[in-house]
């Protein structure tokens, strides 16, 4: 960061003329100066008056702050005792349960590596992460337990449940203990065996990239420390009893950022709902009198669409606030919603996983009204607008890639020096892929995408891995595949498909295809057949043309 002391910075927009950088208007946070601090740590070093830091919305359960911070001490002695030291990666392919954050702040406190996965990928898509990441063993739940014996039948397996079920042991699964024993283990009361320094890994969480490549995103403790201290002076959190809903994936950096480590941090209650669904979510909402809702758009439109029938049989006066992220909300989405349900504030948040979910965000009502914005910088946050053409640094209100520098920007992608230096510039300087300008009083505006992952509910999809599998097919020769909008889910992927001659392939069987391989969430839900693929003189599909065909009959 930028020593800013001697600056002249504009006080209305935070850009500084002679460095072009655009310097956040929030007050700085501080951060903890000592070398050797691991995010477990100072997440439960940190005082505040909480009791309740679970709740499981299925089965009431809870989880005092006093048994968390008891089982994250008991898993983490026995995962030393089995030979887990700092630098081991560990996975964890798990839907959200009280379960996910005892896991993961156990293994960043030895220094361990947390990397998690999406619990609806295939078993392809699991074992192409187990081979980059190469996990010393897994936790898991038994009815996920076949898909990672089909991913990697030789990885030992920690089974997240109360036993190893008759289910579980007609697998192959080398199956080593379960995570109710982990927790029932005397903790040795010396949590952190070797010194952890903020510079090691924390996690390593995988980003959709637009080549089709996965990317591990390689966060540090200094990065999470960051990220943690943002959210809790976002939220003003120590100010009185929270209670939050978790209906994002915790294995994602929203939900792991927010469910699984911040807001344990000023001892606000997480109510986990193990998947969304839209009556539970409501009756959660009532049954425990929740103040603050974190979604995606799509769940937005939904409330807002169902407005009259969910206020006649919903009592959701405890709500205070709903967090959005994933996408920009537009003046009528805000309006909208603000019009059906009175009194609950819309907040508004911008990041990627490679930046630790934090960037930038709209933190009161006034900044709310701000329409179709991301909010202001978060604190310690420095950005630049810049030509994606000539790399011209822009200034106040001209639209270019927003770039992002702050302690929470990752320190590279795992094992890939080549996409961590066309990513992550010499100064420390993250590109986003988001095309953004910042306007006169410091708002930034996404505009477009420079990247061209399809936004699925929130989910990222590279239309790449798409296209590379549609080629596999007999009867393709080429094919590209684009973002189609939709209001209930943002985008969905839609392909352009040129078929072999004398083929008549079904547009059903091109989505059939698909569906049999991928992820419920990647699947193509829309396809046409064209002559030929538009590319440019070098061969790069022209997207923005299949685009406008495709939504020029709207």
């Amino acid at each position: 960061m930028a020593d800013n002391n001697n600056l002249t910075i504009d006080p209305r927009s935070g850009f500084c003329k002679s460095n072009s950088v655009f310097y956040s208007k929030r007050k700085p946070i501080p951060l903890p100066l000592t070398d050797f601090l691991d995010v477990t740590t100072f997440i439960s070093s940190r005082p505040h008056h909480g009791k309740t830091a679970f709740i499981d919305a299925a089965t009431g359960r809870h989880l005092s702050f006093k048994d968390l911070w008891k089982a994250v001490d008991s898993v983490s002695t026995c995962l030393y005792d089995m030979g887990i030291r700092k630098g081991h990666v560990i996975l964890l392919l798990s839907p959200n349960s009280i379960f996910f954050p005892i896991v993961c702040l156990s293994v960043m406190s030895l220094g361990a590596v947390i990397t998690t996965t999406n619990p609806l990928n295939t078993p392809r898509e699991i074992a192409k992460q187990i081979a980059n990441s190469k996990p010393s063993l897994a936790f898991t739940t038994p009815e996920l337990l076949a898909k990672l014996t089909e991913s990697n039948s030789n990885l030992t397996i920690i089974l997240i449940d109360d036993g190893i079920t008759d289910a579980s042991t007609k697998t192959n699964a080398k199956i080593v203990t379960t995570l109710s024993e982990m927790v029932k283990k005397e903790p040795s009361g010396i949590r952190v065996r070797e010194q952890v320094n903020q510079d090691d890994t924390a996690t390593l969480l995988y980003s959709s990239g637009t080549t089709g490549e996965s990317k591990g995103v390689v966060s540090s403790h200094k990065n999470l420390i960051a990220m943690v201290q943002t959210i809790v002076e976002r939220f003003r959190l120590n100010e009185g009893d929270h209670k939050f809903i978790c209906t994002v994936p915790m294995f994602h950096i929203y939900g792991l950022a927010a469910f699984a480590t911040g807001i344990l941090a000023a001892g606000s209650t997480v109510i986990v709902l193990s998947k969304f669904e839209m009556g539970e979510m409501l009756s959660t909402i009532v049954k425990y009198r929740a103040t603050y809702l974190p979604l995606v758009p799509p769940i937005l439109v939904a409330l807002i669409n169902g407005a009259d029938q969910i206020r006649e049989r919903y009592d959701l006066s405890s709500l205070n606030f709903v967090l959005s992220g994933g996408a920009p909300l537009s003046k009528e989405m805000v309006e909208g919603f603000s019009e059906k349900y009175p009194g609950v504030t819309i907040l508004q948040g911008y990041g990627l996983t490679e930046s630790a979910g934090i960037g930038a965000s709209t933190d009161t009502l006034e900044e709310s009204r701000r329409y179709g914005t991301a909010g202001l910088l978060s604190p310690n946050t420095e950005a630049k607008i810049v030509d994606p053409e000539s790399g011209k640094a822009l200034l106040v209100n001209q639209t270019g890639e927003l770039w992002l520098r702050a302690p929470s920007v990752m320190k590279g992608y795992f094992s890939n020096a080549e996409a961590t230096s066309s990513t992550i510039d010499s100064e420390g300087w993250l590109r986003t892929g988001d095309l953004c300008y910042i306007d006169d009083d410091g708002f930034i505006f996404v505009v477009d995408r420079l990247k061209e992952l399809i936004k699925y509910k929130g989910y990222q999809v590279p239309p790449a891995e798409l296209e590379a599998l549609l080629l596999t097919h007999p009867e393709i020769s080429d094919a590209a595949v684009i973002p189609f909008p939709d209001e209930q889910v943002g985008q969905f992927p839609m392909a352009y498909v040129v078929r072999k001659a004398g083929s008549n392939l079904s547009e059903k069987s091109v989505m059939d295809f698909i569906a049999g391989q991928v992820a419920p969430y990647k699947r193509i839900r829309r396809v046409a057949y064209v002559a030929a693929i538009p590319k440019n003189p070098s061969g790069k599909i022209l997207r923005k043309d299949l685009i406008k065909l495709a939504t020029s009959k709207l």
